[in-house]
């Protein structure tokens, strides 16, 4: 938006005044991001240096690309917080997939007990309801089990589950290798199915996005959460301590969304992001997942509108039992009020009279509103390209031809102007002559089409 887009028609002086200083707080200059984008480059050589950092830097074995002319069908498990996946994804060895899903929920006794056991259960009923399951006679059935919780991987298919999160609290699993945990409930059953490869989603993003663009060197997620892996030179990574794969590179897991929850001495927090901090279930963690995924925006807008309706200058400082409550704003609603271009801003009034239940709301009442949307979404996608510039000039050898960053997740695919402000914003930092090489590409399901892509160079290498 231009300056002109943040004068609120018909404000009182003090509403505009409030405005401005929000302007001032959230626009971030070239020379912030260039500030930050150099901290995070040296916060990832920490990371490579050395275990315990803040940018984790985590290696995840996968070691080969796919070009794209693989063929066969290969498995994938995908564990979620409330459902498991089981997929077959068929390989047409021209960059292109099919995949075959089912979905299970997660049953109570399963989060609390029987969850391997529970998986290895689904995995038969997807294979026999397809008469698919390998007899005596036939090759085991490779998988790649995405396990979305924390593992200190120690192999491409093996890694220790550190601890339990998203609701799930089975006893007995921590400390011990969830691969082996899987492989023994299959093997109860009778399945000749062979876990080939555990798998983090944005590594499978990476890989979903390599098989169709062979070019690939970074996935990102920019959704609910926020991550990002790429493939690192083996000789950069001085903390790697296993012999040095045929290939000379490794794919990395960044866990980048904690950039800077340590010191919170980089990225631009204002009183609105500290206050979400605080009050959230993991404070003084996550600090850049929080400034830029989607689970959180919605709620940093809101500490906005309550500072403001608290010094009356939003809603005559009327509030309402939803407006108080945190995560009422959804990111959704964001986008909407980004988007709405009606003359009386009917959208917002719809937000903001219905859905939070504040009434009689004025037409500055919905300016305001927007341009608080506008600011929260631009800002993160601004400093989304932080994370996207710092690691991909890391090897700038690479810019020099043609590269693929795919990306995943619903910020990047549904948040307005969220794709161009990024792109435009990582080019102010990438030298025009490089950044012409660079195309980002939607790269969808890497919990599932990249986990059974892993699958398949695992059991390729092997």
């Amino acid at each position: 938006m231009s300056s002109s887009s943040y004068v609120v028609e018909n404000a009182t002086a003090e509403q505009q005044s409030a405005v401005d200083d929000l302007v001032k707080q959230f626009l971030l200059t070239d020379d912030n991001l260039a500030h930050i984008i150099k901290e995070f480059r040296r916060r990832m050589e920490e990371g490579l240096a050395a275990e315990g950092k803040v940018l984790k830097m985590i290696p995840s074995y996968v070691t080969r690309r796919p070009d794209g002319t693989e063929t066969g069908s290969y498995f994938a498990i995908d564990l979620g917080g409330t459902n498991l996946r089981v997929l077959k994804v068929t390989l047409d060895g021209k960059g292109g997939v099919k995949t075959e899903q089912q979905k299970f929920t997660l049953t109570e006794e399963a989060k609390a007990r029987t969850l391997f056991d529970f998986i290895a259960q689904s995995v038969e009923t997807f294979l026999d309801d397809r008469n698919l399951r390998p007899t005596g006679q036939q090759p085991p059935i490779n998988m790649g089990f995405t396990f979305s919780y924390p593992v200190q991987q120690t192999s491409i298919n093996s890694g220790i589950l550190v601890q339990w999160t998203k609701g799930l609290n089975v006893p007995g699993c921590v400390g011990r290798d969830v691969v082996r945990l899987l492989q023994d409930a299959l093997l109860r059953l009778g399945l000749r199915v062979k876990v080939a490869a555990l798998v983090n989603d944005t590594v499978g993003t990476l890989l979903a996005a390599a098989y169709s663009e062979p070019s690939s060197q970074m996935g990102i997620i920019f959704g609910t959460g926020t991550n990002a892996a790429y493939y690192e030179d083996i000789s950069n990574l001085a903390k790697w301590k296993g012999p040095n794969p045929e290939s000379g590179e490794m794919v990395l897991n960044m866990e980048w969304g904690a950039f800077d929850s340590d010191e919170f001495a980089f990225l631009p927090f204002t009183p609105h992001d500290i206050k979400l901090d605080r009050k959230s279930i993991n404070p003084r963690k996550q600090a850049y997942e929080k400034m830029i995924s989607g689970m959180y925006l919605g709620e940093i807008a809101r500490n906005i509108v309550l500072w403001l309706t608290d010094q009356r200058l939003l809603f005559d400082g009327r509030s309402s039992d939803i407006l108080n409550s945190m995560w009422s704003i959804d990111t959704s609603y964001l986008s909407s009020a980004v988007t709405d271009e009606s003359p009386t801003l009917s959208e917002i009034q719809q937000i903001i009279e219905k859905t939070l239940n504040v009434p009689n709301s004025t037409f500055a009442d919905r300016r305001i509103f927007k341009i608080i949307s506008v600011l929260v979404g631009e800002r993160a996608a601004r400093l989304s390209s932080v994370g996207v510039v710092a690691t991909l000039t890391k090897r700038p050898g690479l810019l020099a031809k043609p590269i693929t960053v795919g990306i995943d997740g619903s910020m990047y695919e549904h948040f307005p102007n969220f794709e161009s402000i990024l792109s435009e914003t990582a080019a102010h930092f990438i030298p025009e002559a490089q950044f012409k090489n660079i195309k980002f590409i939607l790269a969808k399901d890497g919990s599932g089409v990249g986990a059974a892509i892993t699958a398949m160079l695992a059991s390729k290498t092997n």
